[in-house]
């Protein structure tokens, strides 16, 4: 589907406790949007975020460990796109809301790890993450923007939805969404993704 994503692997302990195999899953944006139903920036800004987070909280020789993290997101559950894009963050990390899995014996806890804590001040939208394991922890924010659409998407969409389109129109715009999509996969967050210091949160 995006044949040039990139791979983010986890170990879950409770998947190897129950037989899903070793445990060690390997997700590919592809995942994402099987889950999503769609490829969009949102859904990639997902998928970027976990992958940048785990690059920066874990050594080359560690493998993340799915429900080893806490996330909060600094934006209501409802607010602009911060529902769709925590779905693929719970995905890949396990971290769920009050709605996950509340675990066996007190062990492989997944519900309460994702927490929505909305800022009034903050834009864009923060998203910190802390290794259970260790506290180590940072705080990122994504802003797509900084890779910019094609200028003619948003009359093409707007015809599209309006259905006037005809099929070069709706050929040229989906080319134009999904060339968007696979350079902000490409740039993988280095323009769209930024560390933000403890002082300024």
């Amino acid at each position: 589907m995006f044949a040039n994503s990139p791979i983010i692997s986890f170990y879950d302990p409770l998947a190897e406790l129950l037989g899903a195999g070793d445990g060690i899953f390997h997700y590919s944006f592809g995942d994402a949007v099987k889950l999503a139903g769609h490829a969009c920036p949102t859904v990639a800004g997902g998928f970027l975020l976990v992958l940048n987070a785990v690059q920066r909280l874990y050594t080359a020789d560690e493998i993340p460990q799915r429900g080893g993290l806490r996330i909060t997101i600094n934006a209501a559950i409802n607010q602009g796109t911060t529902g769709p894009l925590s779905q693929i963050i719970t995905l890949l990390t396990g971290a769920a809301a009050d709605n996950g899995f509340h675990g066996l014996a007190g062990q492989y806890i997944r519900h309460g790890l994702l927490v929505f804590a909305p800022a009034a001040t903050s834009d864009p939208t923060h998203y910190s993450f802390e290794r259970i394991d260790n506290g180590q922890q940072l705080t990122l924010s994504y802003n797509p923007s900084a890779i910019a659409a094609d200028p003619k998407m948003g009359a093409d969409m707007r015809q599209i939805l309006a259905g006037k389109a005809d099929a070069a129109t709706t050929r040229r715009f989906r080319a134009a969404w999904r060339e968007r999509v696979e350079r902000l996969l490409d740039d993988a967050g280095q323009s769209t993704i930024h560390e933000i210091q403890a002082s300024h949160l």
